[in-house]
């Protein structure tokens, strides 16, 4: 396990969620090191990274768990860990539709936190049948509408507040998606492609065709985007749940960062320890990158390079020396300003 103190840390807030995968060049599997789900789709020996980051997207928490553990068992230890170390109270954590099942978000709520979590559209009709009866598949762009919905069966059933929100972006995107589908779905059924499996695809006794129905409802969802919280509307309005779980994508760029700028894999290592090293010197470098794009405002590429136009020189003529100073142009200058201000 690893630790960065937040400039935040101490302090009741947000903060964001996500776990990624390293691979190794090696074939071999031991106790960390396994073949299980990866975000390379790649199927050498793997380990997970949970990364906690604040709005801002400043490191938080790091923790390294076994290649092929469940990705929702992963969340409540690292925040347990975090809220004792930092002795936090109060904390609302925003992570993305992976962990999105009842018994995650009753274990969420029984260990005390409040959630942000990304919701899946297929019970959405039936969470907005008050809407679809008053206005059919009317919506205008940017609407937000609140429901609920039951969760769980049995005793574990709570009932949740979504969020849902249409763009009519997402409109386009979904629909020419749908397309797409479709057409892949009829191209099966009709022999013109393989069988794979498709969604839209009904498959029977009496061969293959297209399911209408579930067409009809993906175009019905088109558009939409769903939200689930264990926030009233009062604390948290649904605009802010909106505003909070798109701040998901601060994680994201960190884990970008860290495997392409900062050369976080392929990991060589083989020894535990070797390993929590390799990742502390990466995601310290992580936690100094962020900061130096903060003051700035610009990307840690375009940063490297105008900073590697600082170049002095020496030369050496009959036993003397001559020394020629690093040039230093005007948007270097404000560059170096920002960074001082910065610190």
């Amino acid at each position: 396990m690893l630790a960065y103190r937040s400039r935040t840390a101490g302090l009741a807030g947000m903060i964001m969620y996500d776990v990624t995968t390293l691979h190794f060049e090696s074939k071999d599997e031991d106790g960390l090191r396994k073949v299980g789900m990866s975000k390379e789709h790649r199927v050498d020996p793997q380990i997970q990274v949970g990364l906690l980051v604040d709005p801002a997207g400043f490191l938080l928490e790091l923790h390294m768990f076994e290649g092929n553990k469940a990705e929702t068992m992963t969340l409540i230890p690292v925040l347990d860990t975090f809220a004792h170390r930092h002795g936090i109270t109060d904390m609302v954590v925003v992570a993305d539709a992976g962990i999105l099942s009842a018994a995650n978000l009753n274990a969420l709520e029984d260990a005390g936190y409040r959630f942000i979590v990304g919701s899946r559209l297929t019970k959405a009709p039936y969470d907005l049948a008050d809407h679809f009866d008053r206005h059919g598949d009317y919506f205008t762009n940017g609407q937000i509408l609140e429901s609920t919905r039951v969760m769980g069966t049995g005793k574990n059933a709570r009932e949740r507040r979504i969020v849902y929100k249409r763009s009519a972006k997402r409109l386009v995107r979904d629909n020419r998606n749908i397309q797409l589908m479709v057409r892949r779905a009829e191209d099966i059924a009709a022999g013109r492609k393989r069988m794979k499996k498709a969604r839209f695809l009904k498959v029977d006794g009496a061969g293959k065709a297209l399911d209408q129905a579930t067409v009809e409802r993906a175009q019905q969802l088109a558009g939409l985007k769903g939200y689930v919280a264990n926030l009233s509307a009062e604390t948290l309005g649904g605009q802010a749940v909106m505003s909070a779980y798109h701040d998901l994508w601060q994680v994201e760029a960190s884990f970008r960062m860290t495997k392409n700028d900062l050369g976080a894999r392929p990991v060589f290592h083989h020894q535990r320890d070797v390993i929590d090293a390799h990742l502390t010197v990466v995601f310290a470098a992580l936690a100094i990158g962020r900061h130096l794009q903060e003051a700035p405002g610009m990307s840690l590429k375009k940063l490297v390079r105008q900073l590697d136009r600082l170049r002095s020189s020496t030369i050496r003529i009959n036993g003397g020396e001559i020394t020629f100073d690093a040039d230093f142009p005007d948007d270097l200058q404000s560059t170096l300003q920002a960074l001082k201000r910065g610190h």
